[in-house]
C-alpha cells in the first residue's frame, strides 16, 4: 500500500518546490541576520529578553528560552544560513535519507526560534507560511527518491489556503472588492511600491475592474481545480502562478507571492513542466518505507489540524493570516480585507541646532524601501523583507501611542545608534548626531504623466499634521532601557 503512495509522476514539481522553499529560507535568515538585532535583540526596539519574561515555551516555543544574546542568535541565524544553502543547493541530498530529513528539521526548528519571539517585526502571514511549507519540505524527501501522492496533496491543501482564504476575505471585506474598483487604490496605497507600482496606478480604471475579476476568478475559481485530475489540476496551477506573477511586478510583498508560486508547482505533473523545464528525472528513483509511513502520520495530522482553518474559513468572522497552534502548521490566510484610499508617510526629520526657531533646518532620514523623497523611484526589493519600512506603514495609519517602539527607534537615532542607523539608507548625521527629532506626517500620491513631467517626481505629498513633535535624547530617557 506505501508503495502506491509514491510515483515518479510529481517528481519535477516537489524537486522544485523544495529548492524553492531553501531558497526562500536563504532570505528569511539572512534578513534576520541583518535585521533581527537592532530590531529585536538585547538593545533593540523590542527587546527578546523582555519577552521571554513574559511568555511560556510552549505557547511560543523557541531555542531562546534556554539561553539568549545576540551573539548567540547570530550564531543560531548564520547556522540557518548555511543550512539553508546546503538544502537549497542539493548538498544535503547527497548523503543518505535520515541527513537530507534532519538538515529540513534543523532549518524549520531554528526558523520557528526565531519567529516566535519575533513579536510585532515577525507578525506577517508569509512567515507562518514558510514555517508550514519548510515542515512539509523535511518528508519530500532527497532528488532521488520517488515524490509522495500524500505530500503533493498536502502542499496543494496549503495553495488553497493561501488563495481561497485571500479570496474569501476579500469578498467579505472592503465592498470596493465586490464592486472590483479596489485596485483603482491598492497598487499606490499598498505598503511597498515597486518601480512598476506607479505604472499599474495610472491604468485606466476599466483595466483596473479586469485586475480584480482575474484575482477573484483565480482565488475562488481557479484554485478548486487543484483537486481535480490532469489535466485541470495544470491549468488552476497555471492560473495560479500567473497571477502571483502579476503581484510580483507591481508590488513589493516579501516572499509571499514567491513562496505561493512556488508551492503552486504541485499541480503540475512531470509530462507537462517537460516543457518548460527540461530536466529528467535519475532514471532510478528510490522509495522509503520509513518515510512512507511518516508522511501518513503527516496526512493525519494535517488533515486534523484542517478543522480549525475550514471553521474559520466558512465563518462570517473570517480571520486573517492566524496560526491556530504554536508550531505554525496548517495555517489560516487571507489579507486586504480592506484597502486604505489614501496613502500617509512618516516623515523623521533631525536638526543640530540647540534651539528650535522658524530658521532651523531639517534634515530627513530616507528609508530604504518606504517612500520618502518625492523623486525617487521606488525600488524592487521582494523576495527580501524589509521589516522596519513595512511598521512604517501600519505606524503612519494609527498613531504614535499605539507604536511605542517608533519612540524608542527616534531615540536610537538620537544617540546615533549605529545598528539602528544600518536599517536606513542614509544618515544625514554622520558626523555629529542631532539634538532633536520629529516625524511629520504627509499625504502622498503618485503623480500624473503632466506632473511628473513638470517636476520630475515620483510622488506628491502635502503636509497633514506633526505626528511627534521635536524630541531630545532627555526627552526620551524613559526608552533608553
Amino acid at each position: 500500500m506505501i508503495e502506491g503512495l509514491y510515483q515518479s509522476e510529481y517528481w519535477l514539481s516537489t524537486f522544485i518546490i523544495q529548492r524553492g522553499i531553501g531558497f526562500i529560507y536563504v532570505i528569511a535568515f539572512l534578513v534576520a541576520i541583518n535585521q533581527f538585532r537592532p530590531l529585536l535583540g538585547e538593545k533593540g526596539l523590542m527587546p527578546v529578553p523582555r519577552f521571554l519574561n513574559r511568555i511560556t515555551f510552549k505557547k511560543y516555543p523557541s531555542i531562546f528560552h534556554w539561553h539568549y544574546s545576540d551573539h548567540f542568535f547570530g550564531i543560531i541565524a548564520w547556522t540557518g544560513f548555511v543550512l539553508a544553502l546546503l538544502a537549497a543547493l542539493g548538498i544535503s541530498d547527497a548523503g543518505p535519507l535520515w541527513l537530507s530529513m534532519l538538515v529540513w528539521l534543523l532549518l524549520w526548528i531554528l526558523y520557528l526560534s526565531i519567529v516566535n519571539v519575533g513579536q510585532l517585526f515577525y507578525g506577517f502571514g508569509w512567515e507562518s507560511l514558510l514555517l508550514e511549507a519548510g515542515f512539509y519540505a523535511v518528508f519530500l524527501g532527497p532528488i532521488k527518491y520517488e515524490s509522495s501522492l500524500i505530500m503533493v496533496f498536502i502542499l496543494r491543501w496549503l495553495v488553497f489556503r493561501v488563495e481561497f482564504g485571500a479570496g474569501l476575505i476579500k469578498m467579505r471585506g472592503d465592498k470596493c472588492w465586490r464592486n472590483l474598483t479596489c485596485l483603482n487604490y491598492h497598487h499606490e496605497t499598498q505598503p511597498m511600491p515597486n518601480p512598476l507600482s506607479r505604472l499599474f496606478h495610472l491604468l485606466p480604471q476599466k483595466l483596473h475592474k479586469i485586475e480584480t475579476l482575474f484575482n477573484h476568478i483565480v482565488q475562488l475559481g481557479a484554485v478548486w481545480l487543484l483537486f481535480l485530475p490532469q489535466p485541470f489540476a495544470t491549468i488552476g496551477a497555471l492560473l495560479i502562478i500567473l497571477s502571483q506573477l502579476y503581484l510580483i511586478i507591481s508590488g513589493n510583498y516579501a516572499w509571499l507571492n514567491w513562496l505561493t508560486l512556488i508551492l503552486a508547482f504541485s499541480g503540475i505533473s512531470n509530462h507537462y513542466l517537460a516543457y518548460l523545464i527540461p530536466i529528467s528525472p535519475p532514471t532510478e528513483l528510490f522509495a522509503s518505507s520509513i518515510l512512507g509511513v511518516l508522511t501518513i502520520i503527516v496526512g493525519i495530522i494535517v488533515a486534523y489540524l484542517s478543522i480549525g482553518p475550514i471553521k474559520n474559513m466558512i465563518s462570517p468572522h473570517q480571520r486573517m493570516n492566524a496560526s491556530f497552534n504554536p508550531l505554525h502548521l496548517v495555517n489560516t490566510y487571507g489579507a486586504f480585507g480592506s484597502v486604505t484610499r489614501t496613502r500617509y508617510e512618516i516623515v523623521i526629520e533631525g536638526t543640530t541646532d540647540d534651539l528650535i526657531d522658524a530658521e532651523t533646518i531639517w534634515e530627513t532620514y530616507e528609508f530604504k524601501g518606504k517612500p520618502g523623497n518625492p523623486k525617487r523611484i521606488p525600488m524592487q526589493w521582494a523576495p527580501y523583507h524589509l521589516r522596519l519600512d513595512w511598521q512604517m506603514w501600519f505606524a503612519a495609519m494609527s498613531s504614535i501611542r499605539a507604536n511605542t517602539w517608533l519612540m524608542k527607534f527616534i531615540h536610537q537615532l538620537l544617540k546615533g545608534d549605529q545598528e539602528t542607523l544600518k536599517l536606513l539608507s542614509n544618515n544625514p548625521f554622520n558626523h555629529k548626531d542631532p539634538k532633536y527629532i520629529r516625524a511629520r506626517l504627509f499625504k502622498c500620491r503618485f503623480t500624473d504623466q503632466k506632473e511628473y513631467k513638470e517636476t520630475g517626481n515620483w510622488w506628491k505629498r502635502s503636509f497633514e499634521r506633526m505626528y511627534l513633535p521635536p524630541q531630545s535624547i532627555d526627552d526620551l530617557q524613559h526608552f533608553s532601557h
